[in-house]
């Protein structure tokens, strides 16, 4: 049934009622509230991928000899639809993360699941859910795609059972006082990810890895941490959930290049295209933490920005480091951050053209 993969709907009976929505849609913050429904699907290794649907959101019932909490093998993707000025509702390039998921899934031993089924779940699930979409300003309707060896097994080995499932949580803006530069901590002794490891797949091991660099960040009143490769440990990599991009003296912009250890991020392969169209030069390097101390030193690096699907593109204050920190800039962002995340939101919000095709329209 793979092949042909549908996802059929079975209507909440329960959901929130009008007022019980308005109230969240007011202030719904991020990934703490969750539409009526989700979609969910099953693959074993007899039937293949069955038992599609999108039915009501609520717990799922699991053995604990579930596969994934013992080998985490799971997966997940993170996108959002936008609800436009004509009230139509877009998601912003999904086939982007279904091939993503598939490649993902290839890395962690899980079924790949077909693009027209991946899309299918949300388009149903948006559909059904679109009163959940927010409007006004930066807010969002944030969808998280995931995937896990849902077997009751102990042993290592890839699971015979994989649960497939999509939740939808209303999202404002991640800067809820307006964007904000950031300080980063550049982790010297943890590393996210190695040659021939998973960096380059979206699982939830890569993100725990980062947890304890990231409150290490914290303690040193950082917001995001920085990682390096981990055979040198001099190669700028990927902040513990977004990408980087620098912005150099003769108006070049350079971002690290893809090596298998860096997550290969829809944000970030965006920004390649929306960086040439504003008429930069952009070049996937590979960039030093030392071309970058001494760039921001001596203002060759004028400008570094993160990007992500969460936090769109935010700009760097500062690098911090055991021995010292360094400004970017004025610490303030710059020209090119704020041209490149206008350029994108705008895009993203209809509120200009779309020459890359990048927007679906859901409902």
């Amino acid at each position: 049934m793979s092949a042909d993969l549908q996802f059929t709907v079975e209507p909440d009976t329960q959901p929130a009622s009008d007022d019980q929505r308005a109230q969240i849609l007011a202030n719904p913050g991020f990934g703490q509230y969750f539409t009526d429904h989700m979609a969910i699907a099953t693959w074993t290794a007899e039937k293949g991928w069955h038992d599609a649907r999108i039915t009501a959101f609520g717990p799922l019932e699991l053995s604990p000899a579930t596969s994934v909490f013992h080998y985490a093998q799971t997966i997940f993707e993170g996108m959002k639809a936008y609800r436009h000025p004509d009230d139509s509702i877009h998601l912003f390039r999904p086939e982007a993360n279904a091939v993503r998921f598939q490649r993902s899934a290839h890395r962690l031993a899980l079924p790949e699941l077909p693009t027209a089924a991946f899309l299918d779940s949300l388009h149903k699930l948006v559909e059904i859910d679109k009163a959940w979409v927010p409007g006004g300003g930066e807010t969002s309707l944030y969808l998280r795609p995931f995937m896990f060896g849902s077997d009751p097994f102990l042993g290592v080995r890839p699971s015979a059972q994989v649960t497939y499932c999509v939740i939808a949580s209303p999202a404002g803006s991640y800067f809820a006082n307006g964007v904000k530069p950031v300080r980063i901590w550049l982790s010297e002794e943890y590393t996210r990810a190695a040659p021939g490891g998973t960096g380059a797949a979206k699982t939830g091991g890569n993100y725990a890895s980062s947890l304890l660099a990231q409150a290490e960040a914290i303690e040193q009143g950082c917001d995001q941490v920085a990682f390096l490769d981990a055979v040198e440990k001099k190669w700028v990599e990927e902040l513990g959930g977004m990408n980087l991009y620098f912005v150099l003296d003769d108006n070049s912009v350079v971002t690290p290049e893809l090596s298998g250890t860096i997550l290969e991020g829809v944000t970030r392969d965006s920004i390649l295209k929306l960086v040439t169209d504003l008429g930069y030069t952009v070049t996937e390097r590979k960039i030093s933490v030392d071309e970058w101390r001494a760039g921001a030193e001596s203002g060759k690096v004028r400008e570094v920005f993160a990007c992500g699907t969460a936090a769109v593109v935010t700009p760097v204050a500062s690098l911090k480091w055991k021995d010292g920190e360094t400004r970017i800039g004025d610490g303030d962002g710059g020209p090119v951050t704020a041209a490149v995340r206008t350029a994108l939101l705008d895009v993203q919000y209809g509120r200009a053209a779309d020459p890359h095709g990048w927007m679906t329209r859901i409902a």
